[in-house]
């Protein structure tokens, strides 16, 4: 079985720019692209996992979302570092583009991306991590098997209370790293 991590896109590899659908908007964050590459050098699989309801909002097409997603994996390229998969959900229940429009099983936090990645990468969640900066970005990953890690980057900060408010209830919690690449150090064991 093969060992993973799921990874946010918006918020964790690149700048939350609030519905990112357009590439000149498209900025790495510092670290992404490092930590991309440890984990991949680690023989972990990059799988990034990405609620993209600005498709069902109107805001962007799918194709303005493959758009920016080659070009981001362009630049990670450029700096060694590869993504292996991409699953994205582009569904809101409240969205005016109809075909998107519903309530899913993919879209985080319900766990339908990751299920669908691990079976079609035959991953075992027990040796894997999710990674991002929500806690929906973690917590469906976390509840296959998974370890989580917060970053703090992109909305990350805002998430702290909630963390411990989880430690209070005895709840399972993620780890809590600065960005990507201080998450693969973590991941690969070296700090």
């Amino acid at each position: 079985m093969n060992k993973a991590v799921f990874i946010d896109r918006d918020g964790t590899i690149n700048f939350e720019a609030e519905y990112l659908g357009h590439v000149k908007d498209l900025r790495l964050l510092r670290g992404a692209a490092e930590g991309i590459r440890l984990l991949n050098e680690a023989g972990f699989l990059v799988i990034i996992v990405s609620n993209q309801s600005g498709i069902a909002r109107g805001y962007y097409t799918v194709e303005d979302m493959e758009k920016v997603n080659r070009e981001l994996y362009r630049r990670l390229e450029k700096k060694n570092a590869k993504v292996d998969a991409y699953y994205f959900c582009p569904h809101h229940p409240k969205g005016p583009v109809p075909q998107f429009t519903l309530e899913c099983e993919c879209r985080k936090p319900e766990p339908g991306m990751f299920i669908q990645a691990m079976k079609e990468h035959n991953i075992d969640p027990t040796q894997s991590f999710a990674t991002g900066d929500r806690l929906r970005d973690l917590l469906p990953a976390m509840n296959l098997g998974c370890r989580g890690i917060l970053v703090r980057t992109g909305y990350g900060k805002n998430e702290l209370n909630e963390i411990e408010a989880m430690k209070s209830k005895k709840m399972p919690v993620p780890e809590v790293c600065g960005n990507l690449k201080e998450a693969a150090l973590l991941i690969t064991g070296k700090i």
